[in-house]
């Protein structure tokens, strides 16, 4: 897959002061339970991209197991490089630059990716750079939107598996965070809730599970469980009440066994249209909040693995055209879906300014698995 960006003025224009020079960038991605390379040059053409899944691994557990990641990141990563340089068409000695996740994440994921990186930085004697793994989420519009990337600052919705955040992105290294979660990330909620409903793990995950069961058939609404509206009016996420909800549904029915078909669709369904209906609930908040200090949002990004969503994507559309006649217009901007889950190429893509102004980090460079994108332009 090839994505072009603009013009060398464009991307000076988007990164700043930066030096007109060719660079490729192989990426590792780490952090939880992909095991991700890629390679990316300074003139936007993705070479290569390389995502290998663990669901096989966990599904038994229900869930993340932390040491059966680090052992399969380790059994993976050896082969995630050679398919990337493979699929690139290069050799690793073509490599300009290693740029790795820093943070934040699982510790033991993070240092499998950062020990490899730093690894062959070092044999090779490549510059090295560490990024911020919300931040990577935050610019890949910025690569795959083309001719039309979204213009700083930008509103921009990263939902996940291990975060909820609603952002305002100032620049490439400056984001101020407007709303986020005090307990559980809408990613990991919708895990627990396929888990209640017992609903097998597809290839995408637990939570790509949900959206599929939901989709698969006509829903019986009368069936649903009430759901909370969780903190109206105010700027922040919660999803841990909605969990309740369901797991007080079905433990007062007997169990999920005691559930047919019809009622599971049902509660699945309601989980999953109140869950959006609170992001859209924050988005009006963030865009009123915007508007009222005169910042001049256009764009609104939203990206993480609950960004490749169908349902989500389709509420959103209708969202955003609702805005059109009012103060608060946008313009959305979905990465493509195989881009919104973790990978290596957004990785590549938020290090490229930083190897094109040279300002690399030393081969002592530390991860941090818990990493605030606020604290981004301290280092």
């Amino acid at each position: 897959m090839r994505c072009h960006l603009p013009s060398p003025s464009r991307l000076a224009t988007t990164h700043h002061h930066l030096t007109h020079r060719h660079f490729t960038v192989l990426a590792l991605e780490s952090s939880a339970d992909d095991t991700c390379a890629a390679v990316v040059t300074s003139s936007g053409n993705i070479l290569s991209n390389i995502v290998l899944k663990q669901n096989d691994v966990h599904a038994p557990f229900g869930g993340i197991h932390p040491y059966r990641a680090v052992q399969a990141h380790q059994r993976n990563m050896p082969i995630a490089v050679q398919r990337a340089l493979k699929d690139a068409r290069i050799s690793v000695l073509d490599v300009d630059g290693i740029a790795f996740t820093r943070g934040p994440g699982m510790t033991g994921c993070l240092g499998i990716g950062s020990s490899a990186a730093k690894t062959l930085a070092a044999a090779l004697n490549k510059p090295l750079v560490g990024v911020h793994h919300m931040q990577a989420h935050a610019l890949t519009p910025i690569l795959t939107s083309a001719p039309n990337p979204p213009k700083f600052p930008f509103l921009t919705l990263l939902i996940s598996g291990g975060h909820t955040l609603l952002l305002l992105a100032i620049s490439v290294t400056q984001f101020r965070i407007l709303a986020t979660t005090p307990d559980e990330s809408i990613g990991r909620v919708f895990d627990k809730v396929s888990r209640l409903l017992a609903l097998p793990w597809s290839a995408k995950g637990p939570g790509a599970s949900l959206e599929d069961f939901v989709a698969a058939s006509p829903v019986e609404d009368n069936l649903a469980p009430s759901m909370p509206r969780t903190m109206p009016g105010v700027l922040t996420f919660s999803f841990t009440g909605l969990h309740s909800a369901v797991e007080r549904f079905v433990t007062a029915r007997g169990g999920v066994e005691a559930l047919d078909i019809p009622t599971r669709r049902a509660v699945a369904s309601g989980f999953q249209r109140a869950a959006f209906n609170q992001l859209e609930e924050k988005l009006t908040l963030a865009l009123s909040w915007c508007r009222d200090r005169g910042l001049g949002v256009k764009h609104l990004v939203v990206s993480g693995g609950v960004a490749s969503n169908s349902y989500l994507r389709e509420r959103l559309r209708a969202f955003v055209l609702d805005l059109e006649c009012s103060q608060d217009s946008v313009s959305l901007i979905f990465p493509p879906a195989e881009l919104c889950t973790d990978n290596a190429v957004m990785i590549a893509w938020a290090s490229m300014h930083r190897f094109v102004a040279r300002d690399t980090d030393d081969y002592a460079i530390m991860i941090r698995p818990k990493w605030c994108v606020q604290d981004l332009m301290g280092g």
